[in-house]
C-alpha cells in the first residue's frame, strides 16, 4: 500500500520540479537593461572642458569616472570607435554662485554647479538616441576657500552626473 502512494506522488513531484525549473527570476542590481545579444560594445569619447571657469583636473576626473561606471556595472567592451553605443559631449559649465547672504551682508553659502552636455547614440536602436544636459550642484560654507573643498565637491558632482548619464543611457530610467 505504501508503494502505491509513492507511485502516485512521484508524477506530482516531477511536475512540481518541472514547474519550478521553468520559473526564472532575474535581478539586475545595477539597474542596467542592456540586451547583450545586440549591444556588445561602447565608445565613450573624451569630454572636453568648455566651461568659462576651468579647474584643470576636472575633465580627467570626469572622463575616468564615466568610463569606470560602464566598466563596473555592465559587460560592454569599450572600443575607441564604432561602438554599438556611443557617448560624446563636453563639460559646458562650472560656476559658483552666492546662495545665501548673512545678516552682515556677506555671502554665507556658495553653490558650485557643474553642467555636462551629452550626445548618446544607440547604433542598434536609433529611437533611443538623445542629446541632453545633466547637472549637479554642491554647497559649501563661504568662510571656506574653494581650493580647500573643490576636489571633494567636484568628485561628488561627477559621481552624480555620471550616474545620471548611466541611468539615461543604459538603465532606461
Amino acid at each position: 500500500m505504501d508503494w502505491n502512494k509513492s507511485i502516485k506522488i512521484l508524477p506530482l513531484l516531477g511536475m512540481a520540479i518541472l514547474w519550478l525549473a521553468s520559473c526564472t527570476v532575474s535581478y539586475k542590481f545595477n539597474g542596467a537593461s542592456i540586451n547583450y545579444d545586440k549591444v556588445k560594445t561602447i565608445t565613450i569619447e573624451d569630454f572636453a572642458n568648455r566651461a568659462s571657469y576651468v579647474w584643470g583636473p576636472m575633465a580627467t576626473m570626469f572622463n575616468t569616472d564615466l568610463q569606470d561606471i560602464f566598466v563596473q556595472q555592465t559587460r560592454l567592451q569599450q572600443v575607441k570607435r564604432g561602438g554599438d553605443l556611443n557617448i560624446a559631449g563636453e563639460i559646458t559649465a562650472y560656476d559658483q554662485y552666492n546662495k545665501s547672504v548673512s545678516a552682515e551682508g556677506y555671502s554665507a553659502v556658495v553653490e558650485l554647479k557643474m553642467v555636462v552636455n551629452v550626445r548618446f547614440t544607440n547604433n542598434t536602436n536609433h529611437t533611443e538616441d538623445f542629446e541632453k544636459t545633466f547637472s549637479a550642484t554642491c554647497e559649501y560654507d563661504a568662510t571656506q576657500q574653494l581650493s580647500a573643498v573643490q576636489e571633494e565637491l567636484v568628485k561628488q558632482m561627477i559621481d552624480e552626473i555620471t550616474e545620471q548619464i548611466f541611468n539615461a543611457t543604459v538603465a532606461n530610467w
